[in-house]
């Protein structure tokens, strides 16, 4: 029987260190405006905030503060299978896909009804404290903008 319960408690263990290492952005982030970089829309300031279940399904919220002061909520639930699932929050795509890459590195496809309008790369940085989104997007205007954007851990 104790080999059972110790096995029982040995496999909810790797069960979790599995689920933390699917996704090593878990966590709130706040971007750090002095190093982003923007070539289209820019953010004053974004909140992002990584959950995730033990089926692997991350939930992504965030809330932004625009260049020009207006403020936007949105987000997205979802696995990196690379299939697509909605998100909000944006006027320029609607859908969101993503694979990972490693346990630092996920590469995602941003889509507005249906057609491949942006790509983008999430990194962790090996210390944990840095989240990086590099994205190249064209945008409902049709004007093309890539965004560095980089997140501080809370």
């Amino acid at each position: 029987m104790k080999y059972i319960t110790t096995l029982f408690l040995g496999s909810l263990l790797a069960l979790g260190a599995t689920v933390a290492e699917a996704n090593s952005a878990v966590g709130t982030w706040t971007l750090n405006a002095e190093k982003s970089t923007f070539s289209g829309p820019s953010w004053k300031s974004q909140t992002r905030t990584y959950a995730v279940a033990e089926d692997g399904t991350v939930t992504l919220s965030f809330t932004t503060v625009a260049g020009d002061g207006s403020t936007s909520t949105g987000g997205s639930t979802y696995k990196t299978d690379g299939k697509d699932y909605p998100i909000t929050g944006s006027n320029d795509f609607d859908t969101l896909s993503i694979r990972k890459v490693n346990g630092s590195t996920a590469k995602f496809t941003l889509k507005k009804a249906g057609k491949v309008v942006g790509h983008g790369t999430r990194t962790i940085s090996a210390h944990g404290k840095l989240l990086t989104l590099t994205t190249t997007v064209t945008g409902a205007d049709g004007k093309p903008y890539t965004t560095k954007a980089v997140f501080d851990k809370q």
